[in-house]
């Protein structure tokens, strides 16, 4: 991986991305380079919605070249449902399959606006991936399918459930 650029980090370690972002500024600014492929959702999930992106990759700075991706499970499920099947089971599954069909759109690129954060300019390229594979949006991080979900974000969600009712 070190011959091809790619910048490895733990996501855990504050000092790793602070490197991180350092690092792929200075990518950027090399227009000799190739461009980074980022996955800003973090993980997959069932093929049917568009998670929380992680801000980190829209704070850099450069051209976002939006990508969605959506597999079709007609002849092979590429989705891996770690709570159901064990890795082996799901390799295999993958193996065996007739085919992994993925549709791929290559859409427009997108740039921060002047008044944009990072968290809007995120979430405005994940609309975008979201409506062109047809998925939908959610507010949550992708995650929370491996951890326990923060006190503080329960609440935050009972209490616009209460505003609603």
């Amino acid at each position: 991986m070190q011959t091809t650029q790619h910048v490895l980090f733990e996501r855990s370690e504050i000092k790793d991305r602070h490197l991180v972002r350092k690092k792929i500024r200075e990518h950027i600014a090399d227009k000799a380079k190739l461009p980074i492929l980022i996955f800003p959702e973090g993980t997959c999930i069932n093929n049917t919605s568009v998670m929380m992106f992680k801000k980190g990759s829209f704070e850099v700075g450069g051209t976002i070249h939006p990508v969605a991706i959506k597999y079709d499970p007609r002849f092979g499920d590429a989705f891996w449902n770690s709570t159901k099947h064990s890795m082996m089971t799901y390799v295999f599954n993958v193996l065996t399959s007739w085919a992994i069909v993925c549709n791929v759109w290559y859409l427009p690129p997108m740039v921060q606006e002047e008044e944009e954060d990072a968290v809007h300019f995120a979430n405005r390229v994940k609309a975008v991936i979201a409506a062109r594979g047809g998925m939908s949006v959610l507010p949550w991080d992708g995650g929370l399918k491996r951890k326990k979900v923060k006190d503080s974000f329960k609440e935050e969600q009972q209490k616009k459930y209460c505003q609603i009712v």
